[in-house]
């Protein structure tokens, strides 16, 4: 296959709500290319997108699919995104990766939600984008108020580049106002008309075609000053100003098409080859450490791995993009993230499923390979002594959460590793193995999201498997100070085990004075502080342990067993067998027997002594609070905040952008593991949301004392 030079790729991204026809589109393109001779059907389960088993089930796109086509010369490297928002990993990485995004909506039903969601997105990673205004040979299309809506809620700088001469039913015209010219297919899609723009059409097309020209002109200086002395511009000075502002995202060009019966592709194939950014008209790339890697085919080798998939026959297929240099069969590369060597022992261009092999493959394309045993996700490959490390795609943080478990016990092994593979295909599946909690809890985008997930372990994997109700983390903690002693004896014949200990325990708090003295009911305990350990708990907080023995009642060599029986106690607290946090213990007494004292006997006595003096020290449970970032469309505004004042929600603070409200709230984990349905439901699922998690706070004293009643029944059913 041919090889192309940098300046003669467009990458493009097909972004939009489910439904807006990108399948179809890009189907078009690879045909129109002719890169196959008969284009697919989604009804067929035959297009080169959706080609796996799941999206024919669910007729529906759940990975993002790589294509390619050429068109006058130039290779289209088409990204094709899922448009539910489930699968927005697909759409993250598309976006991310390519140079510009065109953005479908449906002229029937104007700017939906992932339309919007993936405009945020395009926004986000500052890329290009193009708006096409697609199925306008529906009845119910409406291409002004589509373009009115986009105006409003994307951009003022959205700018009619063509427009439909008869949406509707027997839609087969547009008019092109760079060329003046109009545009008529004929019944079958396959063929076009250009003729003059119709009589009843010239006053429209001449103020649309002054507007596109006045929005070009914007853009650059040299374009406004011959503009203001010949009050027009050509074709190719309308492309350079349309392409400055493209790149500026300070102008979002509209094209029109209808993708099922094919028209207005070919429009839009030009419009991509003449006005849209080769990845040498972009912004170079910037390593970890802010330097900039041109795309030079002269320059140093490197790819960065945009993607991963298991395919039939063929086992991991690595999806990548050449960030610099020339990449070529049986290169060895070192990857960076553990400096392996990874030999590329073959290149592929891909269309879906079907892959065609080449030698070469350039700064700037789109390609794949097989065989890499130590590469995955956001990986860097360059050339020995280069170390160039490219910072991985920044996928959204999980909204939901369930628990997995597989149906039987000898699938537990093959459950993890089959898990760990869907990760890599979509890393948006986050899986998390609570030894806290005992629960394998798999986090996603939504309810759709994770039973996909289940539909591949019973479908495809062969797994049996159930999901549970994820528990929370909560932890366990004192808001007094307390005192108890313990006595450990045990006498069985021979040595016995003696171990006595005192201690006072009170909350941690950061850079308060070591302990003294404590009055705890009318009594009061002096200790002098011989030895600090201060433990950072891997579950988050300290433990500070305080050796205040004097006159050597417990020799110091057991002070370590007496830590360990804290310890224990920490991980599995008294409440509800929570780790326990933020506690300070000072051990001041207790005893020892000349023969019968031994460590075991002494982690005995402090994990006993621990317990009693925690159930006394005003003992608190702890749950996870959660920042919570909701954007909501106004009109949705009153039953979203009403909504998180029944889940215990803090607001933090309001502000607009751009028709919606943006709503920030410290919420429990355990009133949001299932936001994301509810949220969509309220706001017919135009609100989105973000998690982040920010602190543990008090569990309020209702709920404390369900939950303790909850574990002591728990302790009671397992006894």
């Amino acid at each position: 296959m041919k090889v192309y030079n940098t300046g003669d790729i467009r990458n493009i991204a097909l972004a939009g709500n489910a439904g807006s026809g990108k399948t179809i589109l890009a189907e078009n393109f690879v045909l129109e290319g002719g890169k196959i001779q008969r284009r697919g059907s989604i009804d067929a389960k035959t297009t080169l997108s959706d080609y796996r088993q799941v999206e024919h089930e669910q007729q529906g796109s759940v990975y993002s699919s790589i294509l390619h086509s050429e068109w006058d010369g130039v290779k289209v490297n088409i990204l094709d995104a899922p448009g539910a928002l489930d699968f927005i990993g697909g759409a993250v990485s598309s976006i991310s990766v390519a140079d510009t995004t065109l953005l479908l909506l449906n002229s029937q039903n104007g700017v939906e939600v992932g339309a919007e969601i993936h405009f945020r997105l395009t926004d986000k990673f500052k890329k290009p984008v193009v708006i096409i205004a697609n199925h306008l040979d529906h009845d119910q299309s409406n291409f002004e108020k589509t373009i009115e809506q986009a105006k409003e809620k994307f951009s003022s700088g959205v700018t009619v580049v063509q427009y439909p001469v008869n949406p509707g039913a027997n839609f087969n015209a547009i008019i092109d106002l760079i060329t003046m010219k109009m545009y008529q297919w004929d019944s079958e899609g396959n063929n076009y008309e250009v003729l003059d723009i119709p009589e009843e059409e010239k006053e429209k097309a001449n103020e649309l075609r002054m507007e596109l020209i006045e929005a070009a002109a914007e853009n650059d200086d040299a374009l406004m000053e011959i503009f203001f002395e010949k009050e027009t511009l050509t074709e190719d000075e309308m492309r350079t100003g349309i392409l400055k502002g493209i790149l500026d995202r300070g102008m979002f060009p509209v094209l029109c098409s209808a993708a099922k019966n094919n028209i207005g592709t070919r429009r839009i194939l030009d419009f991509i080859k003449n006005a849209l950014p080769s990845p040498a008209d972009m912004p170079a790339p910037k390593t970890k450490n802010g330097t900039e890697v041109k795309p030079d085919t002269s320059g140093t080798k490197s790819l960065f791995v945009i993607k991963t998939s298991i395919e039939e026959h063929l086992g991991e297929l690595i999806y990548f993009k050449v960030i610099s240099g020339e990449i070529n069969e049986s290169d060895d590369l070192i990857n960076s993230s553990n400096q392996n060597k990874e030999r590329i022992s073959q290149i592929y261009i891909v269309n879906g499923n079907k892959r065609d092999n080449v030698s070469k493959i350039v700064a700037g394309d789109i390609g794949a390979t097989v065989k890499l045993k130590y590469t995955s996700n956001d990986d860097t490959l360059y050339e020995k002594g280069s170390e160039l490390v490219f910072p991985g795609i920044e996928y959204p943080n999980p909204k939901y959460r369930k628990a997995i478990k597989a149906i039987s016990e000898s699938d537990e092994e093959k459950l993890g590793e089959y898990l760990h593979r869907l990760h890599d295909e979509d890393p948006t599946y986050i899986l998390e193995y609570s030894k806290e909690l005992k629960q394998l809890i798999i986090h996603g985008q939504g309810d759709h999201h994770l039973n996909t997930l289940k539909w591949h372990l019973d479908t495809i994997y062969k797994i049996e498997t159930e999901f549970l109700a994820p528990k929370i983390p909560y932890r366990e903690t004192i808001t007094k100070a307390a005192q108890a002693n313990y006595r450990h004896k045990k006498q069985s014949g021979g040595s016995g085990q003696f171990g006595e200990v005192h201690m006072v325990i009170e909350p941690y708090e950061e850079g308060k004075a070591k302990p003294s003295t404590f009055k705890i009911e009318g009594k009061e305990y002096t200790v002098t502080v011989r030895d600090e350990d201060e433990i950072d708990l891997k579950w988050g907080g300290k433990l500070v342990f305080y050796n205040c023995i004097v006159g050597g009642v417990i020799e110091k060599n057991y002070m370590p067993a007496i830590i360990k029986g804290l310890m224990e106690k920490m991980e599995n607290g008294p409440l509800t067998g929570s780790y326990a946090r933020d506690i300070r213990v000072s051990v001041y007494d207790g005893k020892m027997h000349d023969v019968d004292s031994n460590e075991i006997s002494f982690k005995i006595a402090g994990s006993k002594a621990f317990s009693d003096a925690f159930k006394k020290a005003g003992a608190k449970i702890l749950e996870p609070i959660y920042n919570l970032e909701v954007m909501v469309p106004s009109e949705s505004m009153g039953d979203v905040m009403s909504d998180l004042q029944g889940r215990r929600a803090i607001i933090q603070g309001m502000s607009s952008a751009k028709g919606f409200e943006i709503i920030k709230a410290k919420v429990p984990l355990a009133e949001i593991t299932k936001y994301a349905t509810a949220l969509s439901s309220i706001s017919g699922g135009r609100a989105t949301f973000e998690m982040e998690f920010d602190e543990y706070g008090p569990v309020p004293g209702d709920l404390q004392n369900d939950l303790i009643k909850a574990y002591a029944a728990e302790q009671e059913d397992e006894d």
